[in-house]
Order: structure tokens, then sequence, then C-alpha cells
């Protein structure tokens, strides 16, 4: 008789469970299938798993890979038979104790596998003793949620996965402001110390923009499995403390209310309700189209629709004027927010900046302007240094982007918005670089998350965090000391290399 086969004999004539040592709120190693105790089901859902043939194969169940692999397969089998024969099993990963920890059971211990379906969970925060956060709720009293999957890119490729949570009442989660929506931001194509939003966020707070989501980074229990380092990010929307502009119905018709307000994205996904035009005459590709999602309102009655196409493609028009001295484009888009929101993009080389994830809003009535903003994004920040020598930047505006940037490589032509442009970034770079204290932030924030980074790396791939930290400190500086040649004060060049007034 093979090994194997024994094995199997053996554990189906156990009766007695697995002794489970783990911290509260965690499932016994091995539980496969959520019912907080180790038996031959568990086996079972194993090996039904490797089969791919029932609800187990999901990589949300990581109690099926019992060794640590980021595989289900035979060995895992084979190592649950001999824990359950009283072998002992490779230690579960855990969060880290240095920060808040948010435990999320979702109803009947579902895997989340959709974006579009919300599961009911219930939840509860433990701030794990640390100062300057509360705790929310217990294990005895959780409070409730809807949970569901988000991203694009990152849901398709990426194990590690991102969701967007709605509480059932508003909470001051994490010292952010009150409110129900928020998202569990993942990030699992930032290679850089998780550095990328983190530094994009604090330098849009820093330049001004009217609005710059919160996030506070947290350690997830998802159904009693330690699923990583995750960021709880405020979700974009219409609310007195993000987006504060009037919010209309959806399916309105009133002319006088269908002016605003208005929350859009520039988008590069497909989808249903897309708001969309050839964005320039004489392209013929699928990129001179130009896409928006309308965030709020959802759902648009025609009369919506017919007035925010028509709005945007009279915005279109007037950036493509040939004639760059003729400003009417600033008629309908406020230059500052635009200004700053490009420059933004620009120190962190976010080429994807105006083709994706772009927000804009505008308040009510026919002469209120588009204002860019708030930056959400920057999963592709220094993306083109990886592949090039990092000290041979360029403006991602340059044509043929690889991602199609829409209106600002058109809108860059024009000489005034070249000097507003200049006069945002000497008064940004005076006040916010020539101490260089972004890289004190840089160093705090990497020292908040070191030992929760050691966790994370421990259920997924491990990074070096100082090594990473400091590459993007370098491309960092590197891009603000290019940037400051072309617009600080002893430069006297335009975005396009000609010579302009200081």
């Amino acid at each position: 008789m093979k090994k194997i086969e024994r094995y199997i004999i053996i554990l189906i004539l156990l009766i007695s469970y697995l002794p489970v040592h783990s911290q509260a709120g965690l499932r016994p190693r091995g539980d496969v299938d959520c019912d907080w105790k180790m038996t031959i089901n568990d086996f079972s859902a194993i090996i039904d798993s490797i089969l791919c043939h029932t609800k187990y194969h999901s990589f949300y169940n990581y109690a099926c890979d019992i060794n640590g692999d980021k595989s289900i397969n035979i060995a895992d089998a084979i190592m649950i038979i001999d824990a359950l024969l009283g072998q002992e099993l490779p230690p579960m990963p855990s969060y880290s104790g240095t920060m808040p920890v948010l435990f999320i059971n979702t109803e009947g211990y579902r895997n989340i596998d959709s974006k579009e379906e919300y599961l009911h969970a219930d939840w509860w925060l433990d701030n794990m003793g640390i100062e300057g956060y509360e705790s929310i709720g217990s294990s005895d009293n959780p409070q409730s949620m809807q949970i569901k999957g988000r991203g694009n890119h990152t849901w398709l490729s990426y194990k590690k996965k991102s969701f967007r949570i709605k509480l059932d009442s508003k909470q001051p989660l994490l010292g952010m402001h009150n409110d129900r929506h928020f998202c569990l931001l993942a990030h699992p194509d930032d290679h850089y110390a998780k550095l990328k939003n983190t530094v994009g966020f604090e330098l849009s707070r820093r330049i001004g923009m009217a609005y710059t989501p919160d996030q506070e980074p947290v350690e997830v229990v998802l159904n009693g499995q330690y699923i990583g380092l995750y960021f709880l990010t405020e979700k974009i929307r219409i609310e007195k403390n993000r987006v504060n502009i009037e919010e209309q119905e959806d399916e309105e018709t009133n002319p006088a209310l269908i002016t605003g307000g208005w929350l859009l994205e520039i988008d590069n996904y497909s989808h249903e309700g897309l708001i969309y035009f050839r964005e320039r005459n004489n392209g013929q590709n699928w990129y001179d189209w130009i896409w928006f999602t309308s965030h709020s309102p959802e759902d648009l009655s025609t009369e919506q629709r017919q007035y925010i196409k028509q709005f945007l493609q009279t915005v279109n028009a007037a950036i493509y004027n040939p004639c760059k001295i003729n400003n009417e484009w600033e008629q309908y888009i406020n230059i500052d927010s635009l200004a700053c929101f490009y420059i933004i993009a620009e120190i962190m080389d976010n080429i994807e900046a105006f083709s994706g994830s772009c927000y804009l809003y505008k308040h009510r009535g026919d002469s209120t302007k588009l204002i860019f903003g708030p930056v959400w994004d920057f999963g592709q920040a220094f993306g083109r240094l990886e592949r090039t020598d990092a000290t041979n930047f360029e403006y991602f505006v340059y044509q043929e982007c690889s991602f199609h940037t829409h209106w600002i490589e058109e809108i860059a032509k024009y000489p005034h918005f070249q000097l507003v442009v200049r006069k945002h970034w000497r008064e940004f770079y005076k006040s916010d670089f020539n101490g260089l204290d972004i890289d004190q932030f840089i160093e705090d924030f990497t020292n908040h998350i070191r030992e929760a980074i050691k966790c994370d790396a421990a259920r997924w791939s491990r990074i070096k965090l100082d090594q990473e930290a400091a590459l993007f400190k370098n491309y960092l500086h590197s891009k603000i000391t290019w940037l400051d040649s072309k617009w600080g004060i002893n430069a006297n060049i335009d975005i396009d290399g000609q010579e302009i007034d200081p």
C-alpha cells in the first residue's frame, strides 16, 4: 500500500481535532471549510481545491495553502494529514501588533470574488493599544458592513485584491472623518515601499488641492485569515468633507439643476454608460476618443447626458483651438487646479494621470468651471524609470505616450498655461522642497509600516523596504531637480522648450 493511501485510511479513522494555539480572531491553520476547527472535512476541501472543481479553489481561502508556497497542491494535502496525525504545521502569517487591525467576517465566510455583488459582513477595528487610534466594536459586539472587490488591472492581475466597503453607519475610522464609504487598497503593483500613493497624496495636500483623500495603513484579517497590510482610503465621492459640491439627483430633468454638481472621471476602461466623443478630429485610432464616467450622478436622464456631453465637447473644441494665444478654454477649466494637478503628476512621473482615474468636478451653474482633482491612482508612477535611464527625464505629455494622455498634451502648448505652471511650481518648490523635508516624511512612514511589511511579506512576496524607499527617494529628487531646471527661478523655457519671458 502506498504511503499516501495509508495516510488517508488513518485519517478517516481519526476522530480528535488538532489542538489550536492562535491569536484572537484567527482561524486554525488548515481550517479550509471555515468551521473554526480542523477535521477530515478540511482535507476533503483541499483535495477538491486541487482538482479545481469546488468553491474552495480560490486564493482567498488561504488555509488551503498549508505549506505557504503560494499555490495549492498535493503537498498541502500531505501536510494537513501529517498535522492531523500530530505533526506541527508551519506558522500562519499573522499581524504585527504595531498598527490597528481590521477584522472582517463575510456572511457564511464567503469568498469575495465579485466587483459587482456586495456581501454582508461583520467587522470590528482593534487599535492594538496604539495611541492615536480608537477601537470600534469587538468580536463579541461586531459592526455591520457590505464589501465587494474593486480595481481594474490590479483585480485581474494580482492575487492580493483590493476591496470597497460600505459601513451600515458612519464611523470615524482611524481618525478620518465620519463616513460610510471607504476602500481597502492593496497596492500590489507598488514596488517602492508602498510610497507611490502615500507620497502622491502628501504632495497633493502640500500644493493645496481642494481635497485629497485621506488614507491610513491597517492590517486586515478576513474570515479569520491574515491577508496583510492594506491602506484604508477615503472613497472619492460628493460629501462635505470630500468633494464638497452640490449633489444632483439621478435622472434629474430640471434644466436649472443639471448644470451641477458633476463628479466625473476621464476613464480608460469601457463600460455601460460611458460618455464619449472623438477628442482629435483627424484622429483615426481608438485612443483619439475620450471617455468619461459620471460618478455622480450615476444614472443619467436624457437631459443630463445631453447637457454634460455637450459641455465637454465645447471644452474639447476650445482646447484644440489652433491659435494658442486664444485662451477660451480657460472659461471652462479652472487653470490653477489643472496646473497643480499636472505638477503633482510630473513630479511623480505618473504617465497615467490624464488617461484614467483622472477626476474632475463642476459646481452647479452655467458659468462654473471644471476643477481637476482629487488625485487618486499613482500605480504607474516612475514606471518609465524602471525601463530607462533614471537621469534621462522628459515630460510625460510628450507625443505617443503609451497611455495616450487626454487634453494635457494640447493644453501644455498654451503659453499662459506654461506661465501658470511655473508660478505654482516656484511657490511650491520654495515652501516644500528647499528643506527637502519630504525625506523625513518618507522615513517616518517607512518606520511606521516596517513590522507590518514583514508580516505582509510572509503572506505575499518579500520586499526590501529600505532599498525600495531609497530608490524611490532617488527618483523623486532627480525628477524634482530636473523640473526645477525647467520651471524654476533660473529657467526661461516652456514645456515645449521654447523661450518665454520669466
